[in-house]
């Protein structure tokens, strides 16, 4: 049976208008300017009627899963339905759950042994129809872990890998190309000076010898597979010529304005953190999200380690000046869908998934009031 939801301010591809929208069987059918009186309508008053968010790189699986140091949690399952609930909730239809392939804060990273439950997890939760959102896997390889080639082999080949980054945090490049600062967060989390800077000695040594192996083994499995390749931490614009002749898409997280200027020009996808635009700049001193959208060199917001954000960044990023609402909207929406492959969600148009979000701001900050994925409300 159709539905009709009307008086709602429709975020559409090039405007917010007032109006209606008919979606039945999972797909919208109809969207029109004004307000219905057909018997049934169901009345939004007033509030924002916005896609369903698409969410490329998120953490939040993993602080489920290891919700404390030292802590795993023993139900894989129950952790990924926890984490499936708060995007849910935070306005996101569609999310590639970012698992760490590797480790390199410390030796025994406890990201190193839970990938395979998590994994197997998501994998369960699909086919048993229990989460409330759609689910795929984004694989975070990091190049700098010596041992990644035997963690990776065992995930090759899941359907529900759509997006693979090559990342790299050895000490003294991209995201951590100051040591100095990388010394005193690790300190801050309670390593000892001494400790801290042999840790870094010893991950600077193993670092460049294991990504010199690892970078060209993993382009090798994926390079002309059906999934897209994201550059992380690109800092340079040698950084972005890499990325582009390995075949990547997509600049995950640039930290400079450089890099984002080099990436957007090479055709790629930039995308920035919501964190990032929340908080009005990096927590490690990387390039503001902010002025990547105002330098018009921004494609797409990731959550990253705040479902929340998301929504949080599309009302901070529209109540500055040069971006509308629906423009503000897209970063979360229509562009990450486009970047992705996913033809079929990410606008309220005719003939797409019925995957949307009602809302509202209530000082600055929005009110999920409820979220549909094809048709079905499940927030």
């Amino acid at each position: 049976m159709d539905e009709i939801l009307t008086n709602a301010r429709l975020v559409l591809d090039d405007r917010v208008v007032l109006g209606t929208l008919t979606h039945a069987g999972g797909v919208i059918r109809d969207l029109s300017e004004g307000v219905s009186s057909l018997p049934g309508a169901v009345d939004l008053d007033g509030d924002l009627l916005a896609p369903g968010l698409i969410e490329c790189h998120t953490d939040n699986l993993e602080k489920h899963a290891a919700p404390r140091p030292g802590v795993v949690w023993p139900d894989a399952l129950a952790a990924a339905l926890a984490h499936d609930a708060q995007m849910a909730t935070s306005g996101v239809t569609t999310v590639y759950d970012a698992l760490f392939v590797g480790g390199y804060e410390v030796e025994d990273d406890p990201r190193k042994h839970i990938l395979p439950t998590l994994a197997a997890a998501i994998e369960t939760g699909v086919a048993e129809g229990v989460f409330r959102i759609d689910h795929r896997l984004h694989l975070r390889c990091e190049l700098s872990d010596p041992e990644l080639p035997e963690r990776l082999a065992p995930h090759l080949g899941r359907p529900l890998v759509g997006l693979v980054s090559l990342m790299d945090h050895t000490p003294g490049q991209r995201q951590w190309r100051d040591v100095a600062a990388l010394k005193r967060f690790m300190v801050r989390e309670g390593l000892a000076a001494a400790d801290a800077e042999a840790l870094l000695a010893r991950r600077m040594r193993l670092g460049v010898e294991a990504a010199a192996v690892n970078r060209p083994y993993v382009l090798d499995l994926f390079r002309n597979a059906p999934i897209r390749l994201a550059s992380h931490d690109d800092t340079t614009e040698a950084h972005v010529a890499e990325a582009v002749e390995s075949g990547c898409a997509i600049s995950e997280f640039p930290t400079t304005m450089a890099a984002a200027r080099a990436a957007h020009a090479a055709g790629l996808a930039v995308v920035a953190g919501a964190p990032n635009v929340v908080r009005g700049g990096s927590h490690a001193g990387g390039v503001a999200a902010e002025d990547l959208a105002r330098e018009g060199v921004l494609d797409a917001l990731s959550s990253d380690y705040v479902p929340s954000s998301l929504l949080q960044a599309v009302g901070r990023l529209a109540r500055g000046p040069g971006i509308a609402l629906h423009e503000a909207f897209a970063f979360a929406t229509s562009k990450p869908a486009e970047m992705l492959g996913l033809a079929d969600r990410g606008r309220l148009a005719p003939g797409m998934r019925a995957d949307f979000v009602r809302l509202r701001f209530v000082r600055d900050t929005p009110v999920v009031a409820s979220v549909s994925v094809a048709g079905r409300r499940v927030a």
